[in-house]
């Protein structure tokens, strides 16, 4: 049996769900979010809980019965707390600036690095050497965090680069005399 599977996700105050075959939309005060899951997994709406049941004990089926309830469980987060993620950049000269809908990135390179904003997604930068993401939307937040930090990843000599913030970068000694 799945542990994660078995616990039923709860909707907290202001956050409503309708189930209509496999689709599931959630609706909270930050937006709307819908998932479709296979055919391996049934959903069931009760009283402020939706329900993950799995159809048969095939092993397809056990695989998509925790997955399909985290899918869930992350819609009703998105809309209500939202996803962040949150990256640092190191080197001399290197920062970002957020230009209306599009990131400029000065990464060393002999031109900047203009990244274009997309929808769904809040990029801010506090500082210059910060950037926060924030969306509702688990997967785009993450995709463009990644996206971001391909521009310029950090190098283990002098761990110059985008990180995530509290990543560890392995160090290397450099060449002795």
């Amino acid at each position: 049996m799945s542990r994660i599977g078995k616990r039923p996700v709860p909707l907290p105050k202001g956050v409503t769900a309708s189930v209509s075959g496999q689709t599931v939309q959630v609706k909270g005060p930050k937006g709307t979010r819908s998932f479709t899951a296979t055919d391996d997994v049934d959903l069931k709406l009760e009283a402020e809980t939706v329900r993950v049941l799995p159809r048969g004990s095939s092993k397809r089926a056990r695989q998509q019965w925790g997955m399909t309830r985290t899918r869930v469980a992350n819609l009703v987060t998105g809309v209500t707390d939202g996803f962040r993620r949150e990256l640092e950049i190191t080197g001399v000269g290197y920062r970002a600036l957020v230009q209306g809908k599009t990131l400029k990135l000065s990464l060393g390179y002999s031109h900047d690095v203009d990244y274009a904003i997309p929808e769904g997604v809040q990029i801010v930068c506090p500082k210059p050497t910060e950037i926060e993401i924030s969306g509702i939307d688990e997967q785009k937040v993450g995709q463009v965090a990644a996206e971001i930090r391909d521009w310029r990843r950090p190098e283990p000599y002098k761990g110059k680069g985008i990180k995530h913030k509290g990543e560890y970068i392995f160090r290397k000694e450099g060449k002795k005399k």
